[in-house]
């Protein structure tokens, strides 16, 4: 990931519904979730619910699969990959026992 694909995903994340659209779709993960759904778990209109859907899309953070007259949604799991990677390219001078916390904070640990 370079740069402005990061300030494009940092941009979508930056308004409150994206972020907890994004934030839902990790938590869901592989089986994705119905536009319609997203929205009433959320509270949010359906038009509001596209347009921001639209946004995180752009930004490469969600991917859709049309099922019938339905559009699902998914966290796109590489793009998330990707930021964080950017994020933590040149962590801790050196020092990976310095990163270990986030790793284990970000790390799905079951």
């Amino acid at each position: 990931m370079d740069s402005i694909e990061a300030l494009s995903a940092f941009s979508a994340l930056s308004q409150s519904t994206r972020l907890d659209v994004f934030r839902l779709l990790v938590k869901v993960g592989s089986q994705g979730l119905p536009s319609g759904e997203i929205g009433e778990r959320l509270g949010v209109r359906q038009n509001t619910m596209s347009a921001n859907l639209t946004v995180l899309l752009n930004a490469g953070l969600v991917r859709n699969e049309r099922e019938g007259r339905t559009i699902r949604y998914f966290a796109d799991f590489e793009t998330m990959r990707g930021l964080l990677g950017f994020l933590m390219e040149d962590c801790c001078g050196g020092r990976p026992d310095l990163c270990q916390p986030v790793i284990e904070e970000i790390a799905c640990i079951l």
